[in-house]
């Protein structure tokens, strides 16, 4: 039996066909919006985000076809079924390769109709669990933009397989969450989520911490451990900022995705894993490549599904919803009050710039809670908040690019672009001093007097 939360779109200019159809699909427990051009279907597109759309091919102005392609930019996860008379079925069969989902020819029956919906729900929901139970996977995501439900929607079919996920996006972004959901949607979802970052464990006991050590490998190592990849057999190992990653670690990282089993430092035996990989990153990968800062090889095994999640001034529909949404938690936790933006106040937010993406707006939104005396959170208070947040703080690895930068700047205007004398002052022999300046795009000769 269907979930009446999926929701049908149906579309065509006879009305008397849209009346027969929205009934037979809604005694199957379908909810149904219905249009009766392409142009009222786009506007229903947005207002109702349906779960599958059906359509007539043959429609005056916009077509089944022109629907199609309008209902693909917006999101390809959304399968769109193709109704026409017999005399246009290779006008169909076309179609369904440029990517619709399935064609229906009339006259329709019932059960035909009914079945085709069942089998475009089992796509769009990737695996036909019922309307709430897959929004569960996603619920700590908050957000309605088309560019974040067209992420979501391309993480829940990977999701499906075992692949390695590279997920990428600036610092804030949120891509912790998005590798919970897609853990929540897979087939280890009974399993363990372990969360590693890489630049928050030392370099020293990074190898030991992610693949176990044997008693007395190392000094201090009193007893075994069985590390992260043993913590995680079965679930999910998520390695945030991959890009940090010491090469040495990163040789090891790729001979276990390459052959499924770990040897703990100080140990003669392999251990087989049985682990799903998601990694991130705010780095550019294959900049550090060039730069020989991370192995080729382990990228493409990390890359073989790259998810980028947009910054949040790209998608400034999201904002207002996270906002409030940050309200709501806040004055939970707090003594209960609720509290609300003013127009002003929600203004100055979805117009801010955002540099440090959602991560930033919560401490914004924190810091106007914590200070609004009553209900209503005005413009002032969001105007205070953003000032004081707006010094973004980059991640270590960016700051000490920066610093390095700077610094080989520095040298230069000291020696007049002399790369010698500036390579003695750094004690860093020439030949990698002129690396050091490739790597920051630095021209010596422009320092010369």
């Amino acid at each position: 039996m269907a979930d009446p939360q999926a929701t049908i779109l149906l579309v065509d200019d006879e009305s008397d066909l849209l009346r027969l159809w929205k009934l037979r699909l809604e005694s199957s427990g379908y909810a149904v919006v219905t249009a009766e051009s392409g142009e009222a279907a786009l506007a229903a597109f947005a207002a109702h985000k349906p779960d599958v759309v059906l359509t007539d091919l043959r429609m005056p102005g916009i077509d089944g076809m022109a629907l199609f392609e309008a209902v693909r930019q917006y999101n390809k996860s959304i399968p769109v079924i193709i109704i026409t008379a017999h005399g246009s079925i290779p006008e169909a069969v076309e179609a369904t390769r440029q990517g619709v989902f399935s064609f229906l020819t009339k006259p329709i029956e019932g059960a035909a109709l009914v079945g085709e919906i069942e089998k475009a729900l089992t796509l769009s929901s990737g695996g036909g669990d019922r309307p709430n139970e897959r929004d569960a996977w996603r619920q700590d995501i908050v957000c309605q933009s088309p560019v974040m439900e067209e992420l979501l929607s391309r993480a829940r079919l990977v999701a499906e397989t075992d692949s390695t996920v590279l997920i990428r996006g600036e610092s804030g972004t949120g891509k912790e969450l998005l590798a919970i959901a897609i853990h929540k949607a897979s087939r280890h979802r009974n399993g363990p989520f372990i969360p590693v970052n890489c630049t928050a464990i030392p370099e020293t006991l990074l190898e030991s911490e992610l693949f176990g050590h044997v008693k007395g490998s190392f000094t201090g190592a009193v007893k075994s451990y069985a590390g992260l990849f043993q913590s995680a057999h079965n679930g999910t190992l998520f390695l945030d900022e991959i890009g940090d990653m010491p090469l040495h670690i990163q040789v090891k990282l790729l001979r276990v995705l390459q052959d499924r089993q770990i040897r703990p430092v100080g140990s003669a035996h392999p251990m087989p894993v049985n682990v799903r990989i998601i990694s991130a990153t705010h780095r550019n990968l294959e900049e550090a490549i060039r730069d020989n800062a991370f192995r080729e090889d382990l990228f493409y095994r990390l890359n073989v599904v790259s998810l980028e999640i947009p910054p949040l001034h790209q998608r400034k529909e999201d904002i207002p919803l996270l906002a409030e949404h940050f309200v709501e938690l806040l004055c939970e936790k707090g003594d209960g009050q609720k509290k609300r933006f003013t127009p002003e106040a929600m203004q100055i937010l979805v117009e801010a710039p955002w540099p440090g993406n959602v991560r930033q707006l919560y401490n914004v939104v924190e810091n106007a809670v914590a200070l609004a005396t009553s209900p209503l959170i005005s413009e002032s208070l969001l105007h205070d908040a953003i000032k004081h947040h707006q010094k973004k703080i980059l991640p270590l690895s960016e700051a000490k690019r920066q610093f390095e930068q700077q610094y080989l700047i520095q040298l230069l205007q000291t020696t007049q672009g002399n790369v010698s004398q500036a390579a003695r002052l750094a004690q860093r022999n020439r030949t990698d001093f002129y690396k050091l300046l490739n790597r920051h795009h630095i021209v010596p000769s422009l320092y010369k007097e």
